[in-house]
């Protein structure tokens, strides 16, 4: 009688009840159980040296594994855990790879189990992601064409008063170029945290932000003061979709870590908490190993644009074949006979009109289209700039 797989334990207990019984010969009982006279020995043999426990399953698994991680390895997860205490197992192997290529590196899952075990880790919430948005951020090929800008959100700090803030990082390095503390988020404030940034680091092609102020405004091609100052600087201001976070998705990413990192807890105070940010942007910049930098910090991407901020602020040059107008004191220009309102934050600064056919101009500030102004009808249409073609070049000055 062969043995099944499940009937493995009842059938050997009756082969060695028999047995005891010595009602058959050897040779006959393992014949009626269907062995071989080797396996009977085998399992006589073995219920003498173990008793009933003979009957027990038994592990095949080996008690030493060639591939254990060691104690030394453990070691240096749990310090390096220890001193970056908000990454995760993904990040801590890339920086054991990057800064300890001669020793040994258990795989992500492995340190993950560690550190559940160790309960150094908290699961993540299970959330909803929104489809990405890749079309904004195409053509970010190298650093310095284009930078992203947002206050992150304010925050009561232990004294109760705020803190908002300011960030600036290069899309393409993902490098935080500045993370400033305001206690406002005034425009002035906000200009003084560009200017320090632009002295350090010199000026992108274009800074990308969400439409809040003092980043945009309600009027003419999303106008503000700030933006207007750095369209006189050469720098081409973006403006994500109402209600489009993901259009921004690398900065958005960058300020859930930097809000795990230094707003929870929230300092004492702003000057606490600015060392707070400092801490984590060389953290970030030079210690934290990107995935989708290959493995690598931000520093190790980034370098300085060529492009150096001008203490004195130039004045914006149109191509030749531009009409220039001058901007009123009430916000309106004239042209072929009529006035249009374009915005009083422009008064006194030149706008280029390009005539693209009798009667119809498109309006430029710097290198930003505001619009295209049709005598016909004696109106400005607002133009959507990712649809109606490319912006003017820097023009050196």
């Amino acid at each position: 009688m062969a043995w099944g797989n499940t009937n493995v334990k009842r059938e050997q207990v009756k082969f060695i009840g028999d047995w005891l019984k010595e009602t058959y010969s050897f040779s006959d009982l393992c014949a009626k159980y269907g062995i071989s006279r080797k396996t009977g020995y085998k399992l006589v043999n073995k219920f003498e040296r173990e008793g009933e426990r003979a009957f027990e399953p038994k592990s095949h698994a080996r008690h030493t594994h060639p591939n254990k991680t060691s104690e030394e390895t453990i070691a240096r997860i749990l310090a390096l855990k220890c001193r970056y205490p908000k990454w995760g197992p993904q990040t801590l192997r890339t920086w054991m790879l990057r800064n300890e290529p001669g020793l040994p590196c258990p795989a992500t899952s492995t340190i993950g189990e560690f550190l559940r075990k160790m309960q150094l880790v908290i699961p993540k919430k299970s959330r909803r992601h929104v489809p990405p948005h890749s079309a904004p951020l195409a053509g970010c090929d190298e650093p310095n064409q284009i930078w992203s800008a947002d206050f992150k959100g304010k925050f009561r700090m232990e004294d109760r008063h705020y803190c908002n803030p300011l960030t600036i990082s290069d899309n393409f390095s993902r490098y935080l170029l500045g993370c400033t503390g305001l206690e406002r988020a005034t425009l002035d404030e906000t200009r003084k945290c560009f200017i320090r940034v632009f002295r350090e680091y010199g000026l992108p092609n274009a800074i990308r932000t969400d439409n809040g102020s003092p980043f945009a405004g309600t009027g003419i091609g999303g106008l503000s003061q700030l933006s207007i100052w750095w369209l006189k600087l050469g720098i081409l201001p973006e403006r994500i979709a109402l209600g489009c976070p993901q259009q921004n998705g690398r900065h958005e990413r960058m300020h859930r870590t930097l809000k795990e990192a230094t707003a929870k807890p929230a300092s004492k105070n702003l000057a606490e908490q600015q060392k707070s940010f400092g801490k984590f942007m060389e953290e970030y910049n030079h210690q934290r190993p990107h995935q989708a930098l290959g493995g690598r910090c931000p520093a190790d991407v980034y370098s300085a644009s060529h492009r150096g901020y001008p203490e004195k602020l130039p004045e914006i040059i149109y191509p030749h074949h531009m009409e220039i107008r001058m901007v009123k004191h009430n916000g309106e220009i004239k042209w072929a006979g009529k006035r249009y309102f374009l915005s009083q934050l422009l008064t006194g600064e030149p706008v280029g009109l390009e005539n693209i056919e009798d009667g119809v101009a498109i309006i430029y500030f710097g290198r930003l289209k505001l619009g295209k102004m049709d005598a016909r009808d004696d109106r400005i249409t607002r133009i959507d700039q990712e649809k109606s073609g490319t912006v003017l070049p820097i023009i050196p000055v």
